[in-house]
């Protein structure tokens, strides 16, 4: 039996990257103010982060009804989504019924607007998960005029809280082009194309301009990682030669637009949950990888960045507890057979 494996996949897939190219901006038809639940005005946020949720199994269920659970006694003010919104493949077209299936039904009562990043899986061409298929992702855009929950304009965007006077912003990025396994050598999805280069300018200028106490930047791919996916420029042991693959061109892009800009990374693609400690390195920024909302890794990791906590065989969700003068954070894990979250540590951060 031959097995297809990242290395082999990109290793012939070169040839195949022309046939790729696509001239859709981001952005999609708006939902109307009167369908969607409304973002929080008080001056503190209490924030659900999870990725790499949605499979609609077993593990997912039982992360959501944990959540449900601890929210049913204390006030949720918005969720984040951080990828892999729609396993193995990404959704067939905005009416896909795996959104239902994979996203309305696990999350039901938790009435709030989920901010939503786009993964690997969300952009699936032929191996699932290989990022390759970019206008797929366009399908979840798409979805934000069809739910209440579903907060996702376009394919990267950012959302200030409380809006009269901000003590934070999400910046929503789309770094997939960045790191397809079948690269965009050429073109509108190129890592210096027209759509990479819009969206660089529009996060420089975004940071630049934002007036919130604190910014977080939001993101399916990691900066830095301890799982097996490891960090930005060393993904999955990918040699060098394949910077579209080993996240080279997400470094790059870190390091020269986000990097000394933002206090907070938060990413998924790692199934773990990882809170790792400010260096040099990420300008004083924590890295934040909540990946484990379906998925764990089983146990496997790379340690080798310093970390304040992690777990790599727990599923679990993550809360922010943001105010004008703090960022906290919480991390549960969640026991399948019961649905039962437990507390494993909590921390203020800044």
């Amino acid at each position: 039996m031959t097995v297809i494996t990242r290395r082999t996949l990109l290793g012939g897939s070169l040839a195949a990257a022309a046939a790729l190219g696509a001239t859709l901006v981001p952005g999609g038809a708006p939902a109307r103010a009167s369908t969607k639940f409304p973002f929080p005005s008080g001056q503190n946020l209490t924030v659900l982060v999870t990725g790499d949720a949605g499979t609609g199994e077993a593990g997912q269920l039982a992360v959501a009804t944990a959540a449900r659970k601890l929210f049913a006694d204390e006030p949720l003010s918005l969720a984040i989504g951080l990828g892999d919104n729609i396993y193995e493949d990404g959704p067939e077209s905005p009416d896909d019924d795996e959104f239902a299936t994979k996203f309305e039904v696990p999350n039901a009562g938790l009435d709030v607007p989920w901010l939503m990043a786009l993964g690997n899986h969300d952009n699936t061409l032929i191996l699932p998960g290989d990022g390759s298929w970019l206008e797929r992702g366009n399908n979840e855009v798409g979805y934000h005029a069809r739910s209440p929950r579903w907060w996702m304009p376009s394919r990267y965007y950012s959302v200030a809280l409380p809006a009269a006077s901000p003590i934070a912003e999400f910046f929503v990025l789309d770094l997939n082009p960045l790191c397809a396994y079948i690269p965009q050598l050429l073109g509108y999805w190129a890592p210096n194309g027209q759509y990479m280069t819009e969206q660089r300018k529009w996060l420089r200028d975004g940071l630049s301009a934002s007036t919130a106490r604190w910014k977080f930047v939001c993101n399916h791919f990691p900066y830095i990682a301890n799982g097996p996916h490891g960090s930005a420029g060393a993904y999955d042991g990918v040699p060098g030669l394949l910077p579209h693959a080993n996240g080279t061109f997400v470094k790059e892009l870190f390091d020269q637009e986000v990097i000394g800009r933002a206090q907070f990374l938060l990413a998924g693609h790692d199934h773990s949950q990882q809170v790792l400690a400010p260096t040099a390195a990420t300008g004083g920024a924590h890295q934040i990888v909540s990946g484990a909302a379906a998925k764990t890794v089983g146990g496997q990791s790379r340690i080798t960045n310093p970390a304040l906590y992690q777990n790599f065989s727990s599923l679990g969700f993550m809360v922010l507890d943001i105010s004008p003068a703090a960022v906290s954070v919480r991390v549960y894990t969640v026991d399948v057979t019961t649905s039962a979250a437990t507390l494993a540590f909590a921390q203020r951060l800044a």
